[in-house]
């Protein structure tokens, strides 16, 4: 006896997609996703800028979204606009590639680091991730 091409399985699979949404909605289901994790890393990079002690951005700078912030370093205040969210990155992770002489420090780098507290020695300041949310938060306050 011979075998159709297609197991019960295969029959399972079609009837199963052609009774679930159409696959617009699954597109819109992910574009909801991304905007959620869009959102969720907004908020991170909101955090992390707050943060007086992990990062102390508002020590130094006044940060949209912020009630008070430092005189030390320039205005984060449009920053977005002026800058694209890699040039940002960039300036955030190791600020001294642009001037060598900056008190910034070097968020993503812990190279030629000196005088470097025991909590830093050996890791950077923020990860990855909590440097790309704080971009996120930056260049979504230019909008």
């Amino acid at each position: 006896m011979r075998r159709a091409p297609f197991g019960a399985w295969a029959c399972a699979a079609v009837l199963a997609l052609s009774l679930g949404p159409p696959l617009s909605a699954l597109g819109q289901g992910v574009a909801a996703q991304a905007g959620d994790q869009a959102l969720q890393s907004i908020e991170r990079g909101r955090a992390l800028l707050a943060n007086r002690t992990e990062t102390g951005c508002v020590l130094c700078h006044a940060v949209p979204g912020f009630a008070a912030g430092g005189q030390l370093g320039p205005p984060l205040a449009g920053v977005g606009q002026r800058y694209s969210a890699e040039q940002l990155r960039r300036r955030i992770a190791d600020a001294r590639v642009f001037n060598p002489q900056t008190i910034m420090p070097a968020y993503l780098s812990t190279e030629g680091l000196q005088a470097v507290a025991l909590a830093y020695q050996g890791r950077t300041v923020l990860t990855a991730q909590g440097l790309d949310d704080i971009v996120a938060y930056l260049m979504a306050q230019a909008k």
